[in-house]
């Protein structure tokens, strides 16, 4: 496997990674990208000024999976945005590479913080479907996974839970925010 930037001119691949966007979130998220045209809009917003398309690419140059990265907050903080691995190519540690080399990436050009939203639009974990209000942090605090939502995915790789943006798509659907620090190692010497 391969990752190295998806490029505009890399249409085949822009076409596999639109695909690999409809058929991963169709069941998690059905309203992110409904058809082919918003997935294909998604890939082609992410060749902008100040974001990274990265992809994963298997030895015949076959996307694996696929990871953009938006820059906020002058540089010390980018958003990762969106993240998909082509469903039979899951659990098999693309995800956290393409997390990686994403995090490589911003840390070179200065950034301090990564973070991301993940929503909730199916009933997944213990904050979808109830009325967070007034005491949101309690409901973060005991947060329970039943349906293998992916934020214990992005703990694995050192995120945590640093918000919630209740009903953010539509009432008992919230958007989980997290983040990581990935300010630059520090040595003596």
């Amino acid at each position: 496997m391969e990752i190295r930037d998806l490029r505009a001119e890399d249409e085949e691949l822009i076409q596999q990674v639109a695909a690999m966007l409809l058929a991963a979130f169709k069941e998690m998220a059905p309203e992110a990208w409904p058809d082919m045209e918003s997935a294909l809009e998604e890939v082609r917003e992410s060749f902008g000024r100040d974001r990274l398309s990265r992809v994963a690419v298997d030895e015949a140059g076959t996307a694996l999976g696929w990871v953009g990265g938006i820059r906020q907050y002058d540089g010390h903080v980018w958003e990762l945005h969106p993240l998909v691995v082509r469903p039979d190519c899951q659990r098999q540690g693309i995800g956290r590479a393409l997390v990686t080399d994403l995090e490589a990436q911003v840390r070179e050009q200065g950034a301090l913080t990564l973070w991301l939203g993940t929503d909730d639009e199916t009933g997944m974990t213990t904050l979808a479907g109830v009325n967070l209000y007034p005491n949101v942090w309690e409901h973060v605090a005991q947060i329970k996974n039943p349906g293998g939502h992916p934020y214990e995915f992005y703990q694995k790789l050192g995120f945590v839970i640093v918000g919630v943006m209740p009903d953010a798509n539509g009432w008992g659907k919230p958007d989980i925010f997290m983040a990581k620090s990935i300010r630059p190692l520090i040595t003596d010497g």
